[in-house]
């Protein structure tokens, strides 16, 4: 699937100007930074993020695959408390 099938979709159900399928992964690293404290490195490890060092290209093999998961399942599990309509912060709305 391509980045435009989500975003033919967001468009289909009104959202084509508000949000666009980038912005998800953008949010989720902003949420697993600055709600979770998730680790940095896993975070860009998780969305496949190049390291920016050039010799951390050439001699970094690291997977951190049992971290990533446990990571990836407290996202899960944060995602299905925002779900039943724990912790929302609502906003006002803007005229």
């Amino acid at each position: 699937m391509s980045e435009n099938t989500v975003n033919d979709a967001l468009k289909a159900m009104g959202y084509k100007d508000i949000h666009c399928a980038h912005g998800f992964r953008a949010m989720a690293r902003t949420i697993m930074d600055e709600v979770l404290e998730e680790r940095v490195d896993l975070l860009e490890h998780q969305l496949h993020h190049v390291v920016k060092d050039a010799n951390g290209t050439a001699y970094n093999r690291t997977a951190h695959l049992p971290a990533r998961k446990a990571m990836m399942q407290r996202w899960a599990d944060y995602l299905d408390k925002m779900r039943v309509g724990a912790d929302v912060i609502q906003f006002k709305a803007t005229s």
